[in-house]
């Protein structure tokens, strides 16, 4: 019987008082397609803070306690017996997203598939920054809108994680970029390769941009339905945030009455676009090794960089969250588990 335990960053229930907090957990056990990694940074995101509330309950399942985070960078220190890409002392990233286990913790088991070789010419921490951001804007760019070169996409919130990525994944594709930040931001989001810079402080957006083929959904609130007002006929919206859509409940096999309900959800900005001649969908970010490695070559090439705001080490988790909560994180937020 395994009684060996390790300290992990967990929550106890859903709801107003989920009892984030340190545990000792037990050791993880690998089967025969996983690597366990000793973890030396992970990447937070805004969906760590979402996930105690209960909010995504009926999309994500967690055994309680569960432990926090899903990106994360590392070193390989066991495979399973099926496992051929990797090897002890390797230094892989990678995201557990919807694995129904957490990153924010002294060891983690990844499945093979997930996981890339870490970029070279970066640091733990900056490895550990990429994989949610990059994997969404990826997702985004290439598979739900197949940007092609010359065309405009819009990608509010340009200083935030996923923004900072996304305008230099864009830029990298051959789009032209238009941004909103605010005027602390405007200098440094174009420096990134935003095109278009709108302070949202002094102005609103769709008074100012227009001809966009491609919105990116980032920001909560009404942004995604003002989009509609620059978007050409034939645009499309593609949404990490929501609403969700009954498109993404029937590919996740959910029950007819969650269809029914995220089908209600997106109601009103579906209509919105349609009667624009536009087209939205909610993306649900893949975990995928295959793309790291791909976003890998593109991060040694310094086609795309990682973009850090602040680092808080292991001990300080919960404050690390709270200030990602704040919302004004320039860059990603990330808590270093080694030294």
């Amino acid at each position: 019987m395994n009684t060996k335990t390790m300290k992990a960053f967990t929550f106890k229930r859903y709801g107003k008082s989920p009892e984030l907090g340190f545990d000792n957990i037990d050791y993880p056990s690998i089967g025969p397609d996983e690597i366990l990694v000793k973890v030396y940074a992970v990447g937070l995101n805004p969906i760590d803070n979402m996930i105690p509330t209960g909010i995504f309950k009926p999309v994500l399942h967690f055994k309680l306690p569960a432990t926090l985070g899903s990106d994360l960078s590392g070193i390989v220190i066991a495979t399973g017996s099926r496992v051929t890409s990797f090897k002890p002392g390797d230094e892989i990233f990678a995201s557990i997203f919807d694995r129904g286990t957490g990153s924010l913790a002294e060891f983690a088991v990844v499945p093979e598939s997930l996981a890339g070789i870490k970029p070279a010419n970066i640091d733990f921490v900056q490895a550990a920054s990429l994989p949610m951001v990059s994997l969404s804007a990826w997702q985004a760019l290439t598979e739900r809108a197949c940007l092609k070169s010359g065309q405009k996409v819009f990608i509010p919130a340009g200083s935030g994680g996923i923004g900072s990525f996304a305008i230099q994944l864009a830029k990298h594709l051959g789009a032209k970029v238009g941004t909103t930040t605010s005027s602390v931001n405007v200098e440094w989001v174009s420096r990134l390769g935003a095109d278009e810079v709108v302070d949202y402080k002094k102005q609103e957006f769709e008074n100012v941009l227009s001809g966009y083929d491609i919105v990116l959904g980032t920001v909560r609130g009404d942004t995604i339905e003002k989009s509609t007002h620059i978007l050409k006929p034939g645009g499309k919206i593609i949404s990490l945030i929501g609403p969700l859509d009954a498109a993404f409940a029937r590919e996740r096999h959910l029950n007819i009455f969650l269809r029914t309900v995220f089908g209600l959800m997106s109601r009103k900005i579906i209509r919105l676009a349609k009667k624009r001649s536009q087209t939205y969908s909610f993306l649900f970010v893949r975990p995928d090794g295959a793309q790291l490695t791909q976003i890998s070559m593109l991060v040694e090439a310094e086609h795309v960089l990682p973009v850090i705001d602040k680092v808080f080490p292991f001990a300080e988790s919960k404050h690390a969250l709270d200030y990602l909560a704040g919302g004004h994180a320039r860059g990603k937020v990330v808590v270093k588990i080694q030294d």
